[in-house]
């Protein structure tokens, strides 16, 4: 049990601007990711995809976005963070904007590949600035403010991203999220501090020796398992998510961003919550709890057939609150493994982790539904349910091996006395 009466430290005036940036930006690169899941009715009609095609858009990301964290690994912790953050943000802009350009599904497809290259990459860098600036008993707080992403992108930008794609085409909301990453990047450039006190601890020369060094570590690979089996679900679902509720629980294309908008606002009411829990209380505590929440919710959810838009957002809004209150925990746990020499190493090697393994899972979905033509419901998705039942369960046993390393670790947890100065 975590020390629930110790002080938990307050913020700076830095720290909170570094909270605001990080969470802005990793806004801007979910939101792009998201959306394809709102999208993903109207572009399965439009460009008369079948579910196995779509699944492929979406892991193609994946995939990219994978290999690119592999690649960029060994490099990862020789470099200023903000000029990594910087290079690969501007690399994913470029990407968003030929999402917006392109008109037929093989140009989609390499835009989303070039996309993910950047893109993926970027909330590895931002997790490793977080344990740079933060010490371990504000991470949840932070954890928590940084995951309101996820929920302000189906609150403001899945409901107005679908409204702008009704308006005009899918093409547009592409071209807004770049248009508003434009200007966070030269925040970025402006106000973010240069990030530098792991350069001076480095070991290896070699990239590839970083790598395999990181790699080697057991108490690594265990973090590793962790985080792949645990972004498994997302994209099973996810990815198909429009799709259900329209053609199967009878939802309305007009009433398709309210769900999602309410299910958003449900997530900013929940994480902030959790995030301080998960500062007072085990980590791993909630983290269960919530797991077995999911688990109860999408046996519920995906299960359902025609069903009231009413009664269908408050199952969302439930089922969210235990996807949601499992994020923060994990990501609190998972990313105190490293050592500061290595955190970004293993960042990026966790990203790409979770970027394959949940491109695996995006493509392998797309082989389990059918939908016999663009306007039939989509069958097998309950399989999809039962599948993520068993992969939530293995995911509390490999958590749990997490944190029963930092217990029998505690120097692992870094910097818990980190100065960063007030401005």
């Amino acid at each position: 049990m975590e020390n629930s009466s110790q002080q938990t430290p307050s913020f700076t005036s830095y720290q909170k601007f570094a909270i605001f940036i990080l969470a802005i930006t990793q806004f801007t690169v979910i939101l792009d990711f998201m959306v394809m899941s709102p999208l993903g009715d109207i572009l399965m009609k439009t460009m008369q995809l079948k579910p196995t095609h779509f699944g492929l858009v979406v892991s193609a990301y994946a995939f990219s976005a994978g290999i690119s964290g592999l690649l960029t690994a060994g490099f990862a912790d020789k470099f200023d963070r903000k000029k990594l953050l910087l290079f690969f943000y501007t690399g994913f802009i470029l990407g968003t904007i030929l999402c917006g350009v392109v008109t037929s599904y093989p140009l989609l497809v390499a835009a989303r590949i070039i996309t993910g290259l950047f893109g993926g990459v970027i909330g590895s860098i931002s997790m490793a600035i977080v344990t740079d600036l933060f010490s371990m008993q504000q991470r949840g707080r932070v954890m928590g403010f940084i995951q309101m992403a996820f929920g302000a992108s189906q609150i403001f930008g899945i409901p107005l991203g679908l409204y702008i794609a009704t308006e005009w085409d899918w093409h547009a909301p592409f071209l807004a999220v770049a248009a508003l990453a434009v200007l966070i990047a030269v925040l970025i450039a402006l106000k973010l501090k240069p990030l530098t006190e792991h350069l001076a601890i480095q070991k290896e020369n070699s990239a590839f020796k970083h790598l395999m060094h990181t790699i080697s570590k057991r108490e690594y690979r265990i973090g590793f398992s962790a985080t792949a089996v645990l972004s498994v679900g997302g994209f099973m679902l996810m990815p198909f998510g429009s799709a259900f509720a329209i053609n199967n629980l009878k939802i309305t294309e007009e009433q398709l961003p309210l769900l999602f908008m309410i299910a958003g606002m449900s997530t900013l009411i929940i994480m902030p919550i959790i995030g301080k829990l998960s500062d007072k209380i085990d980590k791993f505590k909630i983290f269960a709890a919530a797991s077995i929440w999911t688990i109860l919710t999408v046996a519920v959810y995906t299960n359902l057939s025609e069903t009231p838009f009413w009664l269908v957002a408050v199952i969302n809004v439930l089922m969210m609150m235990g996807v949601m209150s499992r994020m923060v925990p994990s990501t609190a746990l998972i990313t105190s493994v490293p050592a500061k020499e290595d955190r970004g190493a293993f960042m990026s090697i966790n990203s790409s982790l979770q970027q394959i393994s949940g491109g695996i899972a995006a493509a392998f979905a797309g082989t389990i539904v059918v939908q016999k033509n663009n306007f039939s419901p989509l069958e097998h998705y309950n399989s999809l349910g039962f599948i993520i039942i068993g992969i939530s369960a293995l995911s509390i046993v490999l958590l749990s091996r997490v944190n029963q390393h930092l217990k029998k670790n505690p120097e692992q947890k870094p910097d818990s006395t980190l100065a960063v100065p007030e401005i």
